[in-house]
């Protein structure tokens, strides 16, 4: 192979040189499809055979945007991750899926063609914050929306730290926009629901068609278009991974994000009387005391308790230790409610 740092283009920075095994080189994963690695290497496209021991951790499978260690035309290792959108996979489960990995912006990508879909959005940036990218709210359809800038302002003011981008893929407005956040050697993840646009843009982006687009359904449901995850190489050296659509997106253990994503109501929770508040009406609820004043959306406080109640299920079901935790803790609380004086006896 020709020097490793050909692979620039493709986001390698050479800082994980040390850690490839010896007598491999390093190329980036493209797609995965039939068992098979489709990889970018210094010599171009490859399809190779994953090794047995890649699957040795949860999340240890490859996945698109993972650099690998290659010796011949087999990846034995994945090397370390610098971030990764991570989801449960769909169902009463607890696996981790790897959507994509070694990002450095995630696009939380939706459309104009209804109202803001706050609820939804807000569940994406709360992935998109624990990735360890940069989110970033791309709206798409702009050239069907009658009120753009109230759009915008709709989703900007929940979408706390984040850029808010209005795009249209057919008449060309606000992608060099979304362009500039992809300049050479960097990643970008588009995530969002089917039919929102997401296969359109990543046309426009490349400037030649590189995803499949089909109508909206007459029920208004999108359709799935893309497939499979695939990282296409865009015009000027940015990277971007098409995803198919996700009609379900599960947390997987990701408290920190959903903080993040609400950051408001986190502090107004922070702020309330009793460290245990539950926010039901307790004495000094800061969080009450917002709503009942206007200051919070009762609409928005309720999606970080809905979050943040999954996102602790999710913890039971993977850690062992948290398990044991909550357990302890439910067995004190039966055992001072049990202890009340006055409870009433069964029988009496």
């Amino acid at each position: 192979m020709r020097d490793v740092t050909d692979l620039s283009c493709f986001g390698w920075d050479g800082c994980d040189q040390g850690l490839l095994p010896a007598g491999t080189a390093p190329a980036r994963v493209a797609r995965i499809d039939r068992g098979r690695l489709t990889v970018l290497t210094a010599e171009g496209e490859l399809r190779v055979v994953p090794g047995t021991s890649l699957h040795a951790s949860v999340l240890g499978a490859p996945a698109v945007g993972d650099w690998v260690a290659l010796r011949g035309e087999l990846a034995v290792a994945v090397l370390p991750r610098r971030s990764a959108f991570v989801r449960t996979v769909a169902g009463r489960t607890s696996t981790a899926q790897v959507v994509a990995a070694n990002l450095d912006v995630v696009l939380v990508v939706d459309a104009l063609t209804v109202d803001p879909r706050l609820r939804r959005v807000e569940r994406y940036l709360a992935v998109a914050w624990n990735s360890g990218a940069t989110p970033v709210v791309v709206l798409t359809k702009a050239d069907l929306c009658d009120d753009v800038a109230a759009a915008v302002a709709a989703v900007r003011e929940d979408a706390l730290g984040v850029d808010v981008l209005p795009v249209s893929s057919v008449t060309g407005a606000g992608v060099d926009a979304v362009r500039a956040l992809l300049g050479p050697g960097r990643t970008a993840a588009m995530v969002g629901p089917s039919g929102v646009g997401k296969s359109s843009l990543a046309n426009a982006l490349a400037g030649r068609p590189v995803a499949g687009t089909r109508e909206i359904r007459e029920d208004g449901r999108g359709r799935h278009t893309t497939t499979a995850r695939e990282l296409h190489v865009l015009p000027g050296g940015g990277l971007l991974v098409d995803t198919p659509g996700m009609r379900e997106l599960a947390l997987y253990d990701d408290a920190d994000g959903v903080d993040t994503a609400y950051a408001d109501v986190a502090e107004l929770a922070a702020g309330c009387r009793f460290r245990d508040c539950g926010h039901r009406g307790e004495p000094g609820c800061a969080v009450a005391a917002a709503i009942a004043e206007g200051r919070l959306d009762p609409a928005r406080f309720t999606g970080w308790r809905k979050l943040q109640a999954e996102a602790r299920r999710q913890l039971l079901r993977v850690d062992a230790r948290a398990r044991a935790e909550e357990h302890a803790r439910l067995r004190t609380r039966f055992r001072a409610q049990r202890e009340l004086p006055n409870r009433p006896r069964v029988g009496r």
